[in-house]
């Protein structure tokens, strides 16, 4: 069996319009893509990393350190009952403002004034002793002189006299510490203040000399800080310091170190300090929160960031970005203050140092800052 083969030539003739039609367009299409591509090439984006940076000397608080504290006043004073009992009045509260000599808590009197009875009656015995020594001593005084009693017997009645007269003398001390003692019952306020703090409630017993009320007196107000055992040596009285209040839209304030505990906290190992201002804002209230700012007084010493330092040479170097690149430029270290870096050389006040993303950088990268552009 024999297969015909159709010749191409009718279907061609009959469909060679339309044929070269499409091959233009394809002809065209490609050498327009050539053309777009020879005389418009695609912009190259650039893959600029973004670094973290800080400028050496550019804030004042390089050598500062921040401490939270409060406002306190310059006097405070822990009241507490000189003799023990049961409390049965308070007439104070928190934050209330008293008065010099108001009575603020009274404990239960019963027990002190029995023995300022007890004293009371022995006065009064010793009084009667007394009289009937004296009567004594003058009549056998006067008999004496008569010639009608001894020498003797005399001196036997001026000395129960003097007895006597040293009984009542110890009986009326008694009665007048007695007398004190009830006076004791009653807790009242040393100087003009605000009452800071409170512990001593009705029907509490409490011994004596346990303090129940905080008075600050009125006047003066301090700050209250306390700083680490660590850097108690960058610190001294008399040193300035910058005093901010969270409170009343970080209004600022100078102020000076006034006193440092001599002794640490137990539980905190930190130092008590006062900071007296210059000005008190009047708005600023006593327990309100502040930030003290200290320099360590050492103003001369460059410092940056720990995570600044890049080194694959054995020396310690830095990136610095200049004109928009970075370069490694080499250092030298005295040191370490906290999670700083003292660069004593290699360094110079203006320059930017990159703190973070230094590990995917190389001489010459183009990089742009973090929070704006290039420098």
């Amino acid at each position: 069996m024999q297969i015909t083969v159709p010749d191409p030539k009718p279907f061609f003739e009959a469909h060679k319009k339309p044929i070269y039609i499409v091959l233009g367009i394809l002809i065209l299409a490609f050498l327009g893509h050539s053309l777009y591509k020879i005389f418009y090439k695609p912009p190259i984006v650039k893959d600029i990393p973004v670094v973290r940076t800080t400028t050496v000397g550019q804030s004042s608080n390089a050598n500062a350190y921040t401490y939270p504290g409060e406002v306190r006043g310059k006097y405070e004073s822990n009241l507490a009952f000189q003799v023990g009992g049961k409390i049965i009045s308070r007439s104070i509260n928190l934050g209330d403002t008293v008065r010099a000599g108001q009575v603020l808590m009274t404990i239960d009197p019963k027990d002190v004034r029995q023995s300022y009875n007890l004293y009371q009656a022995a006065v009064n015995s010793a009084q009667s002793n007394y009289k009937l020594a004296r009567d004594n001593a003058v009549r056998y005084e006067t008999l004496f002189s008569k010639g009608a009693v001894s020498e003797s017997i005399r001196d036997q009645y001026r000395t129960q006299y003097e007895a006597a007269a040293a009984t009542l003398q110890q009986a009326e001390a008694q009665l007048i510490a007695s007398s004190h003692q009830l006076e004791y019952t009653e807790l009242r306020a040393d100087h003009d203040g605000v009452i800071s703090a409170l512990s001593g409630e009705i029907g509490m017993v409490v011994s004596a000399g346990t303090p129940v009320a905080t008075l600050v007196q009125a006047g003066d107000r301090e700050i209250q800080i306390f700083v680490p055992e660590g850097r108690l040596n960058t610190i001294r009285p008399g040193q300035p310091c910058k005093v901010t209040f969270w409170a009343l839209n970080n209004v600022t304030a100078d102020g000076t170190i006034t006193e440092i505990a001599p002794m640490a906290d137990q539980a905190t190992k930190t130092y008590k300090v006062r900071v007296a201002l210059n000005a008190m804002p009047p708005e600023a209230k006593l327990g309100m929160t502040a930030k003290v700012q200290l320099s360590d007084g050492n103003s001369t010493d460059i410092l940056i960031p720990r995570s600044a330092i890049y080194g694959t040479t054995g020396a310690p170097q830095v990136w610095v970005v200049k004109d928009g690149k970075v370069s490694l430029t080499t250092v030298a270290i005295n040191g370490y203050k906290d999670d700083k870096v003292i660069i004593t050389s290699g360094l110079k006040t203006g320059d930017i140092v990159v703190t973070a993303g230094i590990t995917k950088l190389s001489n010459n990268m183009e990089v742009k800052i973090e929070g704006g552009g290039s420098k």
